[in-house]
Parts: C-alpha cells; structure tokens; sequence
C-alpha cells in the first residue's frame, strides 16, 4: 500500500525534523564538494512568518519547502526532500504547493535561484516550466510565470 504525504504549514515543533530532512537532502552535493550556502538559516523565523510548509508521511517529516510572498513574485527559498524519498514525486508536489500558494497570494511569477552544481534540480525545474533568468557564478537564476 502506498504512503500518503500530505503537505501541510510547518509549525515550530517541526523545527529539528525538518533541519534533519534539509541536512540530510543536501548531504550528497557537500560529499562532492559543492560549496553551499546555509540552507537551514533563519528556518525558525521562516516559520514564524508562515513560510514554510512541510511534506509527511504520518511519522515524519520527508520534504519542506520555503516559500517568501511578495506583492506580485513569490521567491522559492528551499525545496528539499529526504534522499530515502526520492522519486516518489514529493519533490514536484511541494514546488506545485509553493505555485499554488503563490496563485492563491496574486502573485504573477515565481523565482529561484539554484546551483549549477544541481543538475537533476534544474532538469526538475526546466521540466516544470521554470526558465533560466540568469548567471552569477554558481548560482543559476529561473523564474515561472504564473500568468
């Protein structure tokens, strides 16, 4: 029988398990020596704010994503999963909940910025309608409208 995910608002009590999935998803890019950014910084304050929203299967916390509104563009800060749920298309639900939630908000595009280190992620992204806006370094730049 397959488990159900269900995405729903992170509280703080989500805190410390959604820190380990995020550590956890990002492990296998820093064991290859990408050079990443603090990915788990200010998630208490994100939080807070109503920011985040996480996936579970009913015991634990398997993904997250950050999502910040603005007046017109949303900005994906972090999709992360649990590498023991890869493939089971939490990956993409959360990035569906990041754009409807957007929608939902009246926000006309959504933008990221990723690795370019991450090529799986940015296949991901391309394959989900998100164009590459732009290079600075490591960081490749994308955006998907919404309307």
């Amino acid at each position: 029988m397959a488990v159900q995910i269900v995405i729903r608002q992170a509280t703080q009590t989500d805190t410390a398990a959604l820190i380990s999935c995020i550590d956890a998803a990002y492990d296998g890019y820093r064991v290859k020596g990408i050079n990443l950014p603090d990915v788990t910084g200010g998630l208490t304050d994100d939080i807070s704010l109503g920011n985040v929203w996480v996936a579970s299967d009913g015991a634990s916390v398997v993904g997250g994503l950050v999502l910040a509104l603005g007046t017109t563009t949303a900005i994906l800060k972090n999709v992360a999963v649990h590498p023991d749920k890869g493939g089971m298309g939490i990956g993409r639900s959360l990035i569906d909940k990041a754009l409807e939630i957007a929608r939902q908000h009246g926000c006309s595009d959504v933008v990221l910025t990723t690795h370019t280190e991450m090529p799986r992620n940015i296949a991901l992204y391309r394959h989900l309608g998100w164009n590459e806006t732009g290079r600075d370094g490591v960081r490749l730049h994308m955006a998907r409208r919404l309307i």
